[in-house]
């Protein structure tokens, strides 16, 4: 690699000398100086970065040694092991940085601006990456400029039926990498919450988890609140008892009821009306008793891959086979009580799914129009659980709508 890096200009005019070059285009000729450019200028870097250290990095009796040891015949053994040591020392050191700005450059020529600007944050705390940034741009290096349009950072993450926030681990690791604060929670009776699910019958108990979290923030602290399928429900729950502390509410195909509706009214197209579900449902559980009304209802696997899984990896669907859990019906058979004064003020954005089996994208579409949001946002090719199948897409938008003013 340094023998590539250290190319000089009649080793490449030597390389390209004959019928090559003349059929060599404009373009090309331009590519070439642009990477003979890039490696002198990354040279250059490397050997700055490198006096710089030497000249900052401590005593220079610690550095080369005393003025008695550099008095020290050559043939000294101990003398000669330790320049060797540092001579590798900094070679290795301009290799990693001469590595980076190579990595960094094929990257940009491969992955679109978004995905570079992720791949710059992840590796930000890395001294050589930050000297490699600037030697590419031929600018000082700073924080990517979708961070600095971020007001606020911090995501709270709402998962929908039977998940829990497991579900966001995707989402998780690409808004932290992003530099953002993602918080996933999870609600009464779903993920890791000891509490029963047949125990849980209101939205106000569902949603205990969220609120408490919302009430305990600071102040003046407000969040980017995200909610998918009936964690909409739960959104919806929170702007009308925590509006102060939310700045934007992200519905992600989820159920953005109007005041007087129920969480289930959404679903009612794919899975019938309430009563014909609560009559002839083989999914319902009757945790209280056979005599006893419903508490909570469960698909089967093969239903469940089918409604909610039909473009997610195999990876992810094996995963949420084993973790969800019993959807309590409670809190979303009741209807909720939304103020224009209180929710009618909250910031709104809805994520429509245009592959989705459980919420169509006719669904999706009468929510949007009975209740309109600030603005839409549409994932192609993905299923009910973007998080899964377009994570990339998913956060993507997240940003986008975290930079709206």
């Amino acid at each position: 690699m340094g023998n590539l890096i250290c190319m000089t200009k009649k080793d490449t005019r030597d390389n390209n000398h004959g019928s090559k070059s003349k059929r060599m285009g404009r373009s090309q000729r331009k590519l070439l100086a642009e990477e003979e450019f890039l490696h002198r200028q990354a040279l250059s870097m490397a050997l700055q970065q490198h006096q710089l250290s030497q000249r900052f990095d401590g005593s220079m009796s610690r550095r080369i040694g005393s003025t008695s040891s550099r008095r020290r015949n050559l043939s000294d053994p101990f003398s000669n092991g330790k320049q060797l040591w540092k001579e590798a020392k900094i070679n290795a050191e301009m290799y990693q940085f001469l590595n980076v700005v190579v990595t960094v450059k094929v990257l940009l020529k491969n992955y679109r601006h978004g995905s570079m600007l992720l791949l710059s944050s992840r590796l930000q705390h890395r001294k050589t990456c930050r000297a490699a940034c600037a030697c590419i741009w031929r600018i000082p290096y700073s924080a990517p400029d979708f961070l600095e349009n971020i007001k606020l950072n911090k995501f709270v993450l709402v998962h929908g039926e039977g998940f829990g926030a497991w579900c966001w681990y995707k989402t998780i690791a690409l808004l932290e990498e992003a530099g953002l604060v993602p918080i996933a929670i999870d609600l009464t009776g779903s993920g890791i919450d000891l509490a029963d699910t047949n125990s849980v019958t209101t939205l106000a108990e569902y949603s205990k988890p969220l609120i408490s979290y919302l009430e305990n923030l600071p102040e003046d602290e407000q969040v980017i609140l995200v909610g998918h399928s009936t964690g909409g429900a739960c959104v919806s729950y929170a702007l009308e008892h925590c509006p102060q502390k939310i700045s934007k509410a992200i519905f992600l195909c989820a159920t953005m009821v109007s005041d007087g509706q129920r969480p289930f009214d959404v679903f009612a197209e794919e899975l019938g009306s309430t009563e014909r579900f609560m009559q002839e449902s083989q999914f319902l559980i009757h945790g209280n008793g056979k005599d006893k009304p419903p508490t909570g209802f469960m698909f089967e696997k093969q239903q469940m891959k089918g409604l909610y899984f039909n473009q997610s990896p195999t990876k992810d669907v094996a995963l949420a086979m084993v973790s969800m859990r019993p959807i309590p019906l409670g809190p979303v058979m009741e209807k909720l009580s939304l103020s224009p004064e209180k929710y009618g003020t909250g910031r709104r954005f809805f994520i429509q799914t245009l592959d989705d089996r459980a919420l169509s994208p006719d669904v999706q579409e009468k929510l949007v129009r009975d209740s309109p949001p600030e603005r839409v946002f549409k994932i192609k090719g993905s299923d009910h659980c973007p998080f899964f199948s377009k994570p990339q897409s998913l956060h993507k938008i997240l940003l986008e709508i975290a930079r709206i003013p």
